[in-house]
């Protein structure tokens, strides 16, 4: 009781300066973006690729967006192909996941802009060969025994068929990419004054696929073309230098002062490519960040500096019993920022900065009950965090076995009740998405490269990115829909995420939906997502709280091994040296 009201008390002294230092720290041009990208710039953009292209004998597609995922133009070089292949180069059988799937080269090259812009930040910059790095079975990829990447699973999410990604030409955003987030070197964000305006991807090797190994230099023709396209509007070096886990990012193999040109080549209008949902081949300018129409709004609800979609999704009250009512999930989303603005950054420059992230709440059936998010987060994490809380409140509901059953997913229900959890996914127990993600690794534990998968995954054998298991399966036939829709199961409408960041909610023992934070780092989205919710049940005199320890996934120990319910970061936070704040609750 005494760390509840310490906690509390601390939080309530927060608030006030809390929300003056976040004007005072954060640039006004992270809240209300001005920059865009105009379209004689991504002419000039594209003319660079198709320049260093010509130098050297390689035909490429090429496509720009903007800050919002809005594609600015797509371009096809004489000689391109039209199709490109997806393979790990794994040596996987066609037919496994996407792995020897034929897609439109110009999906390949949207996906690659939008993943280097989504990525990215004013705190970090994000390539997608950063990307391929942290979504592989091992973290480095090609360093036997470790653990996966800290973003394992997030390659499926962005899709079209989610339920959040807004359609082209409407100011709904986030936009979706054609074929989720792309691990093949060759896209970039693009900055102007230090701010993101948007992304480039290029494919010209005719493989959509990802780097295996860190331990190389690659001459990746995608990744030299993308990046003469950069020129002029380059990350900030010090963006390009974050570590995760110790580790520090491997943002290109390649440099400005590798290309051959400088200059960009005239276009020919006959080569700009339409495509379907996405462009409708006119090059425009972008969409200031920050304005109605880019589909992200700046709003004072919360009583902290905060960014929402439009109205798209303000708090509302659950459909479910016991349901949460609108103003507890405008205090939950309120204590979950303020969570994020006290805690220290783990993906951001420079050092001390605070975690920008987004929050998404749901009830137990998966309804949006509310999104938003700090300035300046990464745009990956808006469908992300309703991915994971939604895969939270999906995985702790009693009847969540039966439902993957009648959904045709039978197998992974039969295969994690042999795995030594014989009642799981009808008993009750509450399952965050790092307990979830524990048992969607291609190796149990993780990184210990000698056992069998997780019963959510794949065996290493036919295991990729391509290729993961249940997270894949659930929207193998809708991932390249335009449809509403990524499963068909009404609470899982944008598929599930299987890296850490969510928590389910209760009131007193009864589920009531789930909280879900993605942005400056994995630890983090778990304290902030756990936190947030703890004090925002004192604020609100104990309606609502985590799942009792006791129902928790952390008391499950499947093969000898127990799960991990939260990892909160040793003292996380800028204004304070408390050491161990989740312990105890």
């Amino acid at each position: 009781m005494h760390i509840m009201k310490k906690s509390m008390l601390l939080n309530k002294i927060s608030i006030g300066v809390l929300f003056v230092f976040a004007l005072a720290v954060l640039p006004l041009n992270t809240a209300f973006a001005q920059a865009v990208l105009s379209s004689a710039e991504v002419q000039r953009i594209i003319g660079l690729v198709v320049s260093e292209g010509n130098a050297r004998g390689a035909p490429a597609t090429i496509a720009v967006v903007d800050r919002s995922g809005n594609v600015l133009g797509v371009y096809q070089m004489p000689g391109a192909a039209a199709q490109v292949t997806i393979s790990s180069q794994r040596g996987i059988p066609a037919g496994n996941g996407l792995e020897g799937a034929v897609v439109p080269a110009t999906f390949a090259a949207i996906a690659k802009a939008i993943t280097g812009n989504y990525l990215s930040s004013g705190g970090n910059s994000f390539s997608t060969r950063v990307a391929s790095q942290i979504v592989q079975e091992h973290f480095n990829p090609g360093e036997f025994n470790q653990p996966a990447g800290p973003l394992f699973g997030v390659q499926f999410s962005q899709l079209q068929c989610s339920d959040v990604t807004g359609e082209a030409g409407t100011n709904q955003a986030p936009k979706p990419s054609p074929l989720g987030l792309s691990a093949d070197p060759g896209g970039f964000p693009l900055y102007k004054g230090g701010e993101v305006v948007g992304g480039i991807g290029v494919i010209a090797d005719g493989l959509y696929s990802i780097d295996n190994s860190i331990s190389d230099i690659d001459e990746s023709i995608d990744e030299m073309l993308a990046m003469a396209g950069t020129r002029g509007f380059e990350a900030p070096g010090p963006l390009r230098q974050v570590t995760l886990d110790g580790k520090l990012v491997r943002y290109s193999d390649t440099t400005i002062a590798a290309l051959r040109t400088a200059n960009p080549s005239g276009l020919n209008n006959r080569q700009i490519i339409a495509v379907p949902g996405f462009f409708n081949g006119r090059i425009k300018s972008g969409v200031p960040f920050g304005s109605q129409a880019s589909g992200f709004t700046v709003t004072q609800e919360f009583g902290v500096p905060a960014v929402v979609l439009g109205d798209r999704f303000n708090p509302r009250a659950g459909t479910d019993a016991g349901a949460l009512n609108a103003n507890e999930v405008r205090v939950l989303i309120a204590n979950a920022l303020r969570v994020a603005m006290r805690s220290r950054a783990q993906i951001r420059n420079p050092a001390e900065s605070s975690a920008r992230v987004s929050i998404s709440v749901v009830d137990s059936n998966g309804v949006v009950l509310g999104i938003a998010r700090t300035p300046d987060a990464p745009i990956f994490g808006t469908d992300v965090s309703l991915q994971k809380a939604r895969t939270a409140a999906f995985f702790s509901r009693r009847d969540a076995g039966q439902i993957l059953i009648d959904a045709g997913h039978g197998h992974f229900v039969n295969t994690v009740r042999a795995f030594g959890l014989p009642t799981a996914l009808a008993d009750g127990i509450a399952f965050s998405d790092r307990a979830g993600g524990n048992l969607s690794r291609p190796f149990y534990p993780d990184g210990i490269d000698a056992n069998p998968p997780g019963p959510f995954s794949f065996p290493i054998s036919i295991w990729s990115p391509f290729n993961v298991g249940l997270q894949f399966n659930l929207i193998a036939n809708q991932i390249l829909s335009a449809a509403v829709g990524c499963t068909t199961i009404p609470s899982l409408l944008n598929g599930i995420q299987i890296f850490p960041g969510s928590v389910p909610i209760y009131r007193g023992g009864q589920l009531i939906g789930a909280i879900g934070v993605s942005g400056d780092g994995v630890d983090q989205d778990d304290m902030i997502s756990f936190l947030g919710l703890h004090n925002a049940g004192l604020e609100l005199g104990g309606a609502i709280n985590n799942a009792d320890p006791s129902i928790r996934a952390d008391t499950l120990s499947p093969q000898g091994v127990r799960l991990r319910y939260i990892n909160c970061p040793q003292a996380p936070f800028i204004d304070s040296t408390e050491a161990s704040p989740c312990n105890g609750k």
